[in-house]
Formats: C-alpha cells, sequence, structure tokens
C-alpha cells in the first residue's frame, strides 16, 4: 500500500467510497443529511472543495492502482479569543476505507501520514468529529491518541 497526494483533479476517484459513507450517515440520522446525492455534484463538490489551499486529500492505494481508503484534511490557524489560546491545528473532515479493505490497518495508514505532515508543519493538534453512532471512526481515532473534548448536541424541527 502506497499512500499518495490526490490532485483535485482526480476527484472522482473518491466519489464511490464518499456515497458509501455519506448513505451511513443519511441512514443513521435521514434529518441531517441528504439522501442519494448525484455522483456529479458531488465529484464538483470535491474538486472545488479539494482545490483550496489548505485542504488535502491523500489516498491508499494497492499496488495494483485501487483506491484502498482516503482522507481529507485541512490546516485551520484559529486566532486567539479572551477564552480560547491561538492555535493552528490539522482538522481531519473525512476518513473512508473500501468495505473489502476495512480492519486492515489502512485507516491507520492514513491518519499515521496526517500525523506526519502536521508534525513536518510544526502543528501539534489534530481534531477531528465523527457521529455517536461510527465507532469505527471513534476507535481509529482513539488509536491515534485523539480523545472526545466537546460533545456537541442538535434539535431539528
Amino acid at each position: 500500500m502506497e499512500i499518495l497526494d490526490l490532485p483535485p483533479s482526480q476527484a472522482s476517484r473518491l466519489v464511490p467510497l464518499l456515497q458509501e459513507l455519506h448513505a451511513l450517515h443519511v441512514e443513521h440520522q435521514p434529518a441531517r443529511y441528504p439522501a442519494a446525492p448525484s455522483d456529479a455534484a458531488l465529484e464538483q463538490w470535491l474538486q472545488g472543495w479539494l482545490q483550496e489551499d489548505a485542504i488535502t486529500a491523500l489516498i491508499a492505494e494497492s499496488p495494483q492502482g485501487a483506491l484502498l481508503g482516503y482522507t481529507i484534511f485541512g490546516i485551520e490557524h484559529r486566532p486567539p479569543l479572551p477564552i480560547r489560546f491561538e492555535e493552528t491545528r490539522v482538522m481531519v473532515h473525512h476518513i473512508a476505507t473500501a468495505k473489502a479493505f476495512r480492519r486492515m490497518g489502512v485507516g491507520q495508514a492514513l491518519l499515521t501520514a496526517v500525523k506526519q505532515r502536521a508534525e513536518a508543519e510544526d502543528v501539534s493538534t489534530i481534531a477531528t468529529t465523527y457521529a455517536p453512532f461510527n465507532s469505527a471512526s471513534a476507535g481509529l481515532f482513539e488509536g491515534l491518541g485523539l480523545q472526545p473534548v466537546v460533545t456537541m448536541a442538535e434539535w431539528r424541527a
């Protein structure tokens, strides 16, 4: 397995895994997420997002060129506030592994690469959000040393 940067022009490679990840969220929280976005809409959105300077997509690829998984992360600069210290952090926005390759270290390899990028940029904080139903993400991030620090709650009419 090789961890590679994914250029925005190849955003379409992520769409099948994103569709699967999104369907999981729709299944558990249908009032929060629109069902079945089109592949074209997802590709267009991903391509625009990945063109932002602070956003990076990494893929895990097999020796045969198959996509095993991906992560999208960004570097965020947060100014100091009277109630919070200034910080620069890496925010992991997405991580997904192809079903056939789960529990084989793909997610861990991707997050290790994110951590190495953070260290290379002298960034000492990595953050993420994940849904309460997503125990796989919770375990993956906990394995990297991330611990929950905030709970977000919502009410939807």
